[in-house]
This record gives structure tokens, sequence and C-alpha cells, in this order.
């Protein structure tokens, strides 16, 4: 979800929900914007015990997701930058997240939202990081789509235990 033509989502009884945020710890000040984003949606709907795992980079996102599927969370929130340099190292970084996110969440059945930020400059990051100032706020919009999914596939399946 980004920018213009965003849905207004509206999600109900989520309190239940295990819902956890998995982080990368590259670029600081961007990634506590999209944490404090993430949390801050996290209590507004309810969820006020969320698993919250940093790992080092964004490339380590699709393990960690994989990994939190696994042990039957309902939601994950995957959290990075990843910010253009001088080498092709963006383009193949960007790739293996997107792909291997994508893998986790198709292929566990969990939603997986997707707050990788993958920018060319480290303003526009921080120009989506959920700052004071910032224009967006990655961190809660990927929140709120995941666990809008996962409160949209609990209406269509087996109750979770």
């Amino acid at each position: 979800m980004s920018g213009k033509g965003a849905p207004e989502l509206s999600v109900r009884n989520a309190s239940d929900l295990r819902v956890a945020v998995v982080a990368a710890q590259w670029h600081e000040k961007v990634m506590d914007g999209l944490v404090d984003g993430a949390l801050r949606a996290l209590g507004e709907l309810g969820i006020d015990e969320p698993t919250l795992l940093r790992v080092p980079g964004s490339f380590e996102l699709p393990v960690a997701a994989k990994v939190l599927a696994a042990r039957g969370y309902h939601a994950i929130v995957a959290l990075g930058v990843v910010i253009r340099g001088g080498t092709p190292h963006f383009d193949y970084v960007c790739q293996g997240v997107t792909q291997g996110l994508t893998q986790v969440s198709v292929e566990s059945g969990v939603p997986v939202g997707f707050g990788v930020l993958t920018c060319d400059t480290e303003e526009q990051a921080l120009d989506r990081a959920g700052l004071p100032g910032s224009s967006e706020d990655k961190g809660h919009e990927a929140v709120t789509a995941a666990v809008a999914t996962a409160a949209t596939l609990r209406s269509v399946s087996e109750p979770w235990h």
C-alpha cells in the first residue's frame, strides 16, 4: 500500500490475533520510525502484546518470518530499508527480500505485511518512516494490511487455536 489510492482499512475483532513484527537493524533512525509506527498500529488494533524480533538486516527478514509463521503467528510484519548505492547490491537484496517474504506468506498461509522501504536516497526513506515531518508511515500501513488480511482469512477458514 503506498501513497495515493491506498484503501481505508477497517479492522475489527483483531485483539486475539498473535502478531509478530520482525525488523532489520540497518538505518537506525528510519527503523525506529517504522517500528514505532508498527507498534502504534498494533496498539490501536487492541493487540497489546506483539512479538518484536530484530534481525541484522533486510536480507534476514524472510528466514525470521518463516520461523515465526511456523510457530503459529496469525500475521507477521516485516520492516526494513534498503537504500540504493553504486553497485547492483541494492537490486539483489530487494529482489531476494521481496521474493523471500512472498514465498513465506504464500507457502505458510500467514499474511506478511511488507514494510520494507526500497529507496534511492536516505531522504526518501525518512519521508516514509512515520517520523515527525514524514509524509507516510509505512510501519503503520504494513501492520494494518497484515492484520486486515489475517482477519479476512479467519472469516473463511477453520477457527485458529
